[in-house]
C-alpha cells in the first residue's frame, strides 16, 4: 500500500509542477511582450465670436437700526429694480435670486488701553443678490444705470457669453486636432518614423471667465447710461492626441 500511494503522489506534484511552470513561461512572455512604439503630443485650438448675452450679477444692500427696517427698505428696492427689469424686457426666466443675509452689524470699541468693552450693536444689514441674463446686448448699459438709479448698491461681476457657442467649440476643437497632427508629423520626421493610427485622443476645453465690476455703485455714477465694450468671447480647446508608430 505504502509503494504504491508514494509514487501517485510524486506523481501529481511533479505535473503540478510542470503547469505551473508553463504558465509562468506564459505569464513571461506576456510581461516581456514589446510595447507599441506612439508619440504623444498635445494640440491648441482657439475660436472667437462675438457674445450675444450678459450675464450680471449684483445686490442690493440696506442698513437700518432693525432688522424689520432693513429688510422692509430691501425688499421695496429690490421690487422697484425687479419691475423695472421686466419692463425692459427681461424675462421671469432669466432673473434669479443668487443670494439673500440678514447680518448684525457692530461698533468695536478701542481697546488698546487695556480694557473690556464689548462691541455694540448698531444694526441691521441685510443684503440681497440677483443674477440677470440680459440677451439683447444694446440694452445692456441702460439696465445697469436704471438698477443702479433704483436701489442697487453693490455689485459682483458681468460675463458676456454666448446662448449657443456649440459651432464655434466646434472650429477650436479642429483646430486643435489640426495643429496636434501637425506637431506630431515634425516630431516623427525628426526622428525618422512615420506616425500610424491615432491610439487615444482627450480633450480640455475652457470658456471665458467672468469680469469683476465695481464692487460699490453709488447712485451718484448712474447720470447716464453705462457705457460697455462687449469684445469677443474666446473658446479655447487642448486636445492630447497619442499616435501609434509605423514599424
Amino acid at each position: 500500500m505504502t509503494s504504491t500511494y508514494f509514487p501517485r503522489r510524486l506523481k501529481t506534484v511533479v505535473l503540478a509542477a510542470a503547469f505551473a511552470g508553463i504558465a509562468g513561461t506564459s505569464a513571461f512572455a506576456q510581461d516581456t511582450a514589446p510595447r507599441e512604439a506612439v508619440i504623444t503630443v498635445s494640440g491648441e485650438g482657439r475660436a472667437s465670436v462675438a457674445p450675444d448675452m450678459a450675464i450680471l450679477s449684483f445686490s442690493v444692500v440696506k442698513d437700518a437700526k432693525t432688522a424689520k427696517e432693513a429688510l422692509d427698505a430691501n425688499n421695496k428696492a429690490m421690487a422697484d429694480v425687479l419691475n423695472a427689469l421686466k419692463a425692459a424686457g427681461i424675462a421671469d426666466r432669466d432673473l434669479q435670486t443668487s443670494g439673500f443675509a440678514v447680518n448684525p452689524q457692530y461698533q468695536y470699541p478701542d481697546n488698546s488701553d487695556g480694557g473690556n468693552r464689548q462691541p455694540v450693536l448698531t444694526g441691521y444689514q441685510v443684503a440681497n443678490s440677483l443674477t440677470i441674463k440680459v440677451r439683447d446686448l444694446a440694452k445692456l448699459g441702460e439696465i445697469i444705470d436704471q438698477s443702479v438709479t433704483l436701489g442697487v448698491n453693490q455689485g459682483g461681476s458681468i460675463q458676456f457669453s454666448n446662448d449657443k457657442p456649440e459651432a464655434t467649440v466646434t472650429e477650436a476643437r479642429k483646430s486643435a486636432v489640426t495643429d496636434a497632427v501637425a506637431k506630431a508629423k515634425v516630431l516623427s520626421e525628426a526622428a525618422g518614423v512615420s506616425i500610424g493610427r491615432i491610439v487615444e485622443i482627450s480633450e480640455n476645453s475652457s470658456r471665458p471667465e467672468p469680469i469683476p465690476m465695481m464692487r460699490t455703485m453709488a447712485k451718484e455714477y448712474a447720470g447716464d447710461a453705462v457705457p460697455i465694450a462687449t469684445g469677443e468671447n474666446s473658446y479655447n480647446v487642448t486636445v492630447n492626441v497619442t499616435f501609434a508608430i509605423k514599424q
